[in-house]
């Protein structure tokens, strides 16, 4: 199994960061502006990316600005059955965000796509929660 494992440091408070990576408002501004997402275990939140691209992720654990953790449980083959988890902790004002997306069965070109979107995630992120300004899916260049 391969994993695709990033971090990042948040000059943020870890309660913005738990916030904007659970809610509507949030990962709207950061992954995708199309999306439905309620911070609920057992929701599935559904991600919309364009082009009858639509992602659907089982929200597994919630651990108040601790960690959160999906399923993806409908998308592309390759992400079906995937975990996604993100752990955060702080220090001196500075909240680390470690990001994993776990049990891919196999590396692959679209897995070196995704490990570099991934990396773009986290930068919108940090961009957010530092600056008040992410960059959703729809705003950015590829």
């Amino acid at each position: 199994m391969e994993k695709i494992e990033h971090i990042n440091y948040i000059k943020a408070p870890i309660a913005d960061i738990y916030t904007t990576l659970t809610t509507q408002t949030g990962l709207g501004a950061v992954w995708t502006e199309q999306l439905i997402v309620k911070p609920e275990l057992g929701f599935i939140n559904e991600f919309d990316f364009g082009d009858n691209y639509g992602t659907k992720m089982e929200v597994v654990e919630l651990s108040q600005n601790k960690r959160v953790l999906w399923k993806c449980i409908a998308t592309d083959p390759e992400w079906v059955g995937t975990g996604i988890s993100f752990d955060l902790t702080e220090k001196d004002g500075v909240t680390t965000v470690v990001l994993k997306h776990f049990d891919w069965r196999e590396l692959t070109e679209f897995y070196r796509w995704c490990n570099y979107n991934w990396a773009m995630f986290l930068l919108s992120l940090k961009s957010y929660c530092e600056d008040g300004q992410g960059t959703p899916y729809q705003k950015r260049k590829f």
